[in-house]
């Protein structure tokens, strides 16, 4: 059965688009899926501008973004090109405009591509809420029309690629009065312009749908798949990328939710990952999400399913039955698996955020504390802190002493054999190819088994969501606890093939629970699996940072801010910064965030409270107290000394 986006719910293929060309760089499905990057050195700086983009494209970069956000750095993209053009290398540079028609208009005569953004390149956006009559409207749709056919007749001349990339942040007050903050928002704003390009018969396009929330992105991505298929428009290249997606773990595990999850739909033909690092370690990280999709790959068919039980463009959790404290309204449950660990001692849950204090003898939890630990055949010997339970396999589980405050993990073949159950919560392992008749039948009997769901397949997301149609069409309520294994893995590959198998269920409502095995680097696993689901706004635990990627328009240095402001906030739970360049991304990429940091000038900072500007001109080097002041003004401030263990 295909998804209302176009594409099988069960097997992976890649969506069949038009093909386009950028300068001598095919792009579409009969093309390998490309890989871009962005510049961050001024503009301005010709030489480095070409050294690093030479850096971006020997780490694997194909298509090279430059900002271009005036006339004089559009006409200096000629510089660049000429010296990487000296320099040996043809790689296609695209020019990065916001609100200068102008500079795109002349950056098009220059480059193998521009790109713009609907929400703010002949548009306003002002942060003005305003009632359009369907008259206002009609009228502003054509003042649009006049400012854009410029651009279109010079990209027709030239043979110059577009990009129409809306970003979730910036959307113009037009949209937003009619449809709100939403992803059918941010399909609308590109549709508009789409259409102007095709009036004109310039199809030389290719469309993004940009967020720094991956869930957003993921449904604004299969509505224009769906939109465009539905209304007869031409299945145009998708550019993917989840927007000022921060630095580290952070940034891997958002770019990887939302790039890989639409990979995995069988969308997208370009990816930029963004991440406030140097640009050249961005192409290697998308290179290995899109490296599961090769050709070569191995692929698979698992059976269609008969009805999709999910909606794809809006979140809705799937209804369970409460087990325990898992399922139903209870927050997804993390587990630590440590079934591979000898004699478990105190200082070991240390790394899964359970610290026990000598001199008070008490324990304390921080806010990456699991709920449960796996600890298979070794049962712990001595008592866990409060929060914390343990899982046993069944075998062990049923010769213990302790029935009441330890649980039964199970197998399959064990359900047979067993006749002593939990009586409030058992657990059992299943893997996707063990799901027939008799686990189904059993599942129906047993009103208090959470499932432990795992998959062999090495891209298990469509096999997992496969699972779940089978539960919802034989109207299983059980809890599911989504429990891979990530064994001889790096640390970064774990993070990105565990973001898009796991993280992607959550996006789409499925997940009661997060438990990731790998080689015994708990601390780490452990950090990964409350970040999928921070990522995935399902559970909040920590602080969380929108920093966008840095570019030439920066203002301030960005990565050495963005460590200073995390070290000093990290322990702030719940409470969202965004971190910003410069005022073309600032306060629309910021979207939902409670507090905004961005550039406004040569070291010269504005604070944000929301949409709203509260402080502004402040030096950069009093900005982060400036900032934290603001955040105690709100009541929202703990000093970091009250809750270190």
């Amino acid at each position: 059965m295909k998804s209302p986006f176009g594409q099988s719910l069960t097997q992976y293929s890649r969506r069949i688009t038009n093909q386009i060309q950028v300068g001598s760089l095919g792009l579409g499905s009969d093309f390998p899926i490309r890989v871009q990057s962005m510049t961050t050195v001024d503009t301005m700086d010709t030489q480095g501008s070409i050294d690093q983009a030479i850096r971006m494209i020997n780490s694997g970069c194909e298509i090279v973004r430059i900002t271009a956000p005036s006339v004089k750095e559009a006409q200096n993209l000629e510089n660049i090109k000429n010296g990487l053009r000296a320099a040996g290398y043809e790689t296609p540079l695209v020019a990065d405009i916001h609100f200068t028609p102008n500079a795109a208009e002349l950056a098009a005569r220059i480059v193998e591509k521009v790109r713009i953004n609907p929400g703010n390149y002949a548009d306003k956006k002002r942060f003005e809420v305003i009632d359009y009559s369907d008259q206002s409207y009609g009228l502003e749709l054509e003042r649009i029309r006049e400012r854009f056919l410029p651009l279109i007749k010079i990209c027709k001349e030239y043979g110059t690629a577009m990009r129409i990339g809306t970003n979730h942040g910036s959307l113009s007050d037009r949209i937003l009065s009619r449809y709100g903050d939403t992803p059918m928002g941010m399909v609308e704003s590109a549709l508009e312009f789409l259409k102007i390009c095709e009036d004109e018969n310039y199809f030389n396009v290719v469309l993004s749908m940009k967020s720094s929330n991956p869930q957003v992105m993921v449904q604004a991505y299969r509505l224009l798949a769906k939109r465009l298929s539905d209304e007869g428009l031409k299945p145009y290249p998708l550019h993917l990328g989840v927007t000022e997606a921060g630095e580290g773990e952070d940034g891997r595990i958002k770019s990887s939710m939302g790039i890989g999850t639409l990979l995995e739909d069988g969308l997208g033909d370009t990816v930029r990952v963004s991440l406030t690092e140097d640009p050249e370690f961005e192409s290697p990280v998308a290179r290995k999400l899109i490296d599961r999709y090769l050709p070569n790959s191995e692929n698979y068919t698992i059976s269609e399913v008969e009805q999709i039980s999910f909606d794809p463009f809006s979140y809705k959790r799937r209804i369970t039955q409460e087990i325990g404290n898992i399922g139903q309204q209870n927050v997804p449950r993390v587990i630590a698996d440590f079934s591979n660990e000898k004699d478990i001692k105190v200082e070991d849950l240390k790394e899964i955020g359970h610290y026990y204090l000598p001199l008070p003898d008490k324990w304390k939890m921080n806010d990456l504390g699991v709920d449960y630990i796996y600890s298979g055949k070794d049962p712990i010997t001595f008592m866990l802190p409060n929060g914390l339970k343990e899982i046993l396999d069944a075998e062990i589980w049923n010769n213990h002493s302790d029935k009441i405050n330890k649980f039964p993990l199970f197998a399959i073949n064990q359900l047979v054999e067993v006749q002593i159950f939990h009586d409030n919560l058992n657990f059992l392992k299943i893997n996707t190819w063990e799901i027939d008749t008799f686990v189904l039948n059993t599942l129906k009997n047993q009103s208090n088994f959470v499932i432990l769901l795992r998959s062999d397949r090495p891209n298990p997301y469509l096999d997992l969501r496969k699972a779940f149609q089978v539960l919802e069409e034989n109207e299983i309520k059980n809890p599911v606890i989504l429990a891979n294994k990530y064994p001889n893995f790096s640390l970064e590959d774990a993070q990105l093939f565990a973001s898009t198998d796991l993280g992607g269920l959550f996006v789409d409502g499925f997940g009661d629970g997060i438990m990731i095995s790998g080689d015994n680097n708990y601390k780490e696993l452990n950090s990964l699996a409350f970040g999928i689901l921070q990522a995935a706004r399902t559970r909040i635990s920590k602080t969380e940072y929108i920093s966008c990627p840095s570019c030439g328009r920066t203002l301030f240095d960005l990565q050495e801010t963005t460590a200073l402001i995390r070290k000093r906030t990290d322990h702030l739970k719940g409470v969202k910064i965004g971190i910003m360049g410069c005022i073309v991304n600032g306060p629309g990429e910021m979207a939902d965030a409670d507090y905004g940091y961005v550039g406004i000038g040569k070291d010269k900072i504005s604070l944000y409270r929301g949409q709203e500007v509260v402080k502004r001109s402040i030096n950069s080097q009093n900005a982060v107290d400036e900032l934290i002041n603001l955040i105690k003004e709100d009541g929202k401030w703990i000093e970091k000394e009250a809750i270190e263990l």
